[in-house]
């Protein structure tokens, strides 16, 4: 039975024509979402710092959270009787939740793999929980994101052929099993899709293998997973060079846990549309801010008389508002508007690179942007000192 739905489609809009490059556009029932594009991540069912209007401003159309999270606080029955993700995070647009499965490999000291499932220790009270692959989707159920995710394992070492072959043929088997429960609990009637999800480590053996038996079933979309796990970045590209032109050209293609600049033209001339990363939230509650001039240490004391805006290419609230001493001054006392401002800004900056990059691969003319803009952005910066 197919598991593709008319509540969801994806149309290829522009292609390059000297890398797999796309454009396109995904539409949900909340929305839709011009690809490639970058979804912040609200973990626990909220972008930390951030309102969600801001986040919305930011230009972001789509969002993830977390299905073990939400599932240990404040629990899928509370979600779905408050009205569902949507009501419970304010956010009007499309959202998806991962499934549970990255956690099995970070908590991987607090949980135990089985052919059934992982039982973790929870990290509220210590208590057991079993996640299942039936479980995780009765949870998203209940959560109502627009798009789920089928449990996966990540290996514990991405680089061990045996490991990763022993996960990734799991995964497949787990995948079985999701779609078995998500077509008894009606999952194509109830206004969300489901993904399936790619491993395979860094071995290209293995990646074709997964994405053949991940496309057996057909889905809405597919991920790749098992990317940014502890491998080195030349591992990363291989792993997505391989993976992302193997899947289905007219379903969406998500890119799991990508979140640099560099990442994003990598994944994106490998053909990648959606992409996830907690990195400029966390690096805004740590004052480290991506602007067009490099990346910037906001305490440095190179901006303490600064009254300039942060970065003068920056539509952001941070930038337009406020001079860059002002900045520093908030983040080095604590107080809590330095890291929310700085977060903005680091949205406000993924997003426009985004756009820049779909309106480069409609125009063919990605790798011109790249050699443009990242030798910048990826500097450190920091201002001249004031003349006394």
């Amino acid at each position: 039975m197919p598991l593709s739905t008319p509540n969801f489609s994806f149309q290829v809009e522009a292609r390059s024509a000297t890398t797999h490059a796309r454009t396109g556009v995904f539409r949900t029932p909340h929305g839709d979402v011009p690809t490639p594009a970058f979804m912040p991540v609200g973990t626990r069912g909220s972008i930390k710092g951030v309102m969600p209007r801001e986040v919305r401003e930011a230009g972001a159309t789509m969002i993830l959270a977390n299905t073990l999270h939400l599932a240990l606080r404040p629990g899928p029955e509370i979600v779905r009787q408050l009205g569902g993700l949507h009501r419970v995070m304010d956010w009007p647009g499309p959202i998806l939740t991962d499934s549970g499965g990255y956690q099995v490999f970070s908590m991987a000291d607090v949980s135990k793999v089985r052919e059934d499932g992982v039982t973790f220790r929870s990290v509220v009270d210590g208590s057991a929980m079993h996640l299942t692959p039936e479980r995780a989707m009765e949870i998203q159920c209940d959560l109502g994101a627009d798009v789920i995710m089928a449990f996966d394992q990540l290996p514990a070492d991405p680089l061990n052929h045996e490991q990763v072959r022993i996960a990734t043929e799991r995964t497949h088997r787990w995948l079985d099993r999701c779609v078995t429960r998500w077509q008894q609990l009606g999952g194509v009637d109830r206004g969300q899709a489901l993904f399936g999800i790619v491993q395979g480590g860094c071995f290209e053996d293995l990646r074709r293998e997964s994405v053949a038996a991940i496309t057996r079933h057909d889905l809405v979309g597919y991920a790749v997973g098992g990317i940014s796990v502890g491998e080195g970045r030349e591992a990363i590209r291989e792993a997505f060079a391989i993976t992302t032109p193997l899947l289905p050209e007219g379903k969406p293609r998500y890119l799991m846990g990508i979140g640099t600049p560099v990442d994003f033209f990598d994944a994106v001339a490998q053909g990648a549309d959606l992409f996830d990363c907690v990195t400029p939230t966390r690096h805004g509650r740590n004052h480290q801010a991506y602007t067009s001039r490099g990346k910037v240490n906001v305490r440095n004391l190179a901006w303490a008389t600064e009254a300039g805006p942060l970065d003068p290419e920056c539509a952001c609230p941070a930038c337009t508002r406020y001079p860059a001493g002002a900045l520093r001054h908030l983040c080095t006392v604590g107080e809590m508007l330095g890291g929310t401002l700085i977060s903005i800004h680091n949205l406000y900056f993924f997003h426009s690179l985004l756009a820049r990059i779909r309106e480069a691969v409609a125009q063919d003319r990605l790798a011109e942007l790249r050699a443009e803009v990242l030798p910048r952005v990826e500097a450190r910066y920091k201002p001249e000192p004031s003349a006394p």
